[in-house]
């Protein structure tokens, strides 16, 4: 699993990405989970991140899904119509839909 860090705006996002991407080849899931329970402090840079991510994931032949996207992130996400590209895990660790929140 790929965690992103509580911070994750323009000043850390080449930083970040690299790291994902290092994390991202070390992984052997057919799945890629990203975890982003911990973000707390976001600009629109994480979304290009998290979406890098998923597009060296499925270069990759492997699925790609986002556990604890920040609510105001998902709204970002839709915003800029790019929310169903990171979707959630099934099950009890899936989030809660954007239009329930």
């Amino acid at each position: 699993m790929l965690v992103l860090p509580a911070e994750l705006t323009h000043r850390q996002a080449a930083v970040t990405l690299r790291m994902l991407l290092q994390a991202l080849a070390a992984e052997r899931e057919s799945q890629v989970l990203v975890d982003a329970t911990r973000l707390a402090s976001f600009d629109s840079s994480a979304l290009a991140v998290l979406l890098e991510c998923r597009r060296t994931a499925l270069f990759n032949g492997r699925g790609f899904m986002v556990k604890g996207l920040p609510p105001a992130l998902a709204s970002l996400a839709g915003l800029y119509g790019v929310q169903e590209l990171l979707p959630a895990p099934p099950g009890p660790d899936a989030d809660i839909p954007a239009e329930a929140a």
